[in-house]
């Protein structure tokens, strides 16, 4: 026989009740906020968190000799760069779960963060090379690797976005004259009959040239300089490989994602390199990054 509550029992519920919906709440925030990424929708589950990993990368900071006073706020900033860059990839890492083919988290993730971060890492040595003496070796301290729950082989577990991604491996896949070969639209692929169609459709990738653009080089930058001119050569002649290498892959916006993106950020990185080079010894370049976006013609 059941018994009617008495009416401060049921307000007693009511208000038990209302604090479990404020805590149930408040759990949920938290969670959110613990995450620390949102999806396009604005709301990003655990599960997906837990699903996708997260990007982890050797410490830069607790493997540099002791920073000259002239080099420290410099290398401060890069190494705050450094984070920005892991915050970053994890967060593309989050917002593309289910694009790409099976090494789309290798291609458009990882290998243009360990781009970025050789740049970065090279800027630290050299401005620490500046008055003391530079530390080698730190390019080792770059690739970085796809923490617990993510599968950097598995098409699920994409990554790309923004910076997108390049295919870091493609690279050194081909010597820089055959990826030149290809990137005249010549591409022969020796293993595949079909490569030289592969290499018609994909089309080429052409940038602004840097050479004809910059003042004139004073002798102490001209061997630096160079180094970087050459450099651009090869950042487009292997985005070109990579353009035929990786044909049907992704979704509408792989392109730009993984190749036209990483492709912008590399060139920004050695034009900016070509610029303080020359600003050591005369008047610093301005403007050269409007050089650095390049486009797919077909």
């Amino acid at each position: 026989m059941s018994r009617a509550l008495p009416k401060y029992n049921k307000r007693r519920v009511a208000i038990i009740g209302g604090a479990a919906a404020v805590a149930l709440t408040g759990a949920i925030v938290a969670g959110t906020a613990l995450a620390g990424e949102t999806s396009k929708s604005g709301t990003t589950t655990a599960r997906t968190l837990a699903d996708v990993g997260s990007i982890t990368c050797p410490d830069v900071a607790s493997q540099l000799p002791a920073i000259p006073a002239t080099a420290q706020a410099e290398v401060d900033r890069n190494l705050a760069l450094l984070q920005t860059q892991i915050d970053e990839a994890n967060k593309r890492l989050v917002d593309t779960v289910g694009q790409g083919g099976p090494n789309f988290v290798q291609n458009a993730i990882l290998g243009p963060l360990e781009d970025k971060r050789i740049a970065t890492v090279n800027r630290i040595a050299t401005a620490i090379g500046r008055t003391a003496d530079k530390p080698q070796g730190l390019d080792a301290l770059a690739p970085c690797t796809l923490g617990a729950g993510g599968a950097a082989g598995t098409g699920e577990q994409a990554g790309g976005g923004e910076e997108g991604g390049a295919e870091a491996g493609a690279g050194a896949e081909a010597t820089p004259s055959e990826a030149a070969s290809e990137a005249a639209g010549g591409a022969e692929d020796t293993g595949n009959a079909e490569g030289a169609g592969e290499a018609a459709a994909a089309g080429a990738i052409t940038c602004p040239d840097v050479a004809s653009q910059l003042p004139a080089i004073p002798a102490t930058a001209q061997a630096e300089v160079d180094r970087n001119l050459t450099l651009l050569n090869t950042q487009l002649a292997e985005a070109n490989k990579r353009l035929v290498d990786t044909v049907g892959q992704g979704g509408p916006n792989f392109v730009q994602n993984a190749i036209l993106g990483p492709l912008a950020d590399k060139r920004k990185s050695t034009i900016d390199r070509i610029a303080i080079s020359i600003g050591r010894t005369a008047e610093k370049p301005q403007g050269l990054d409007s050089l650095a976006a390049c486009t797919l013609n077909k």
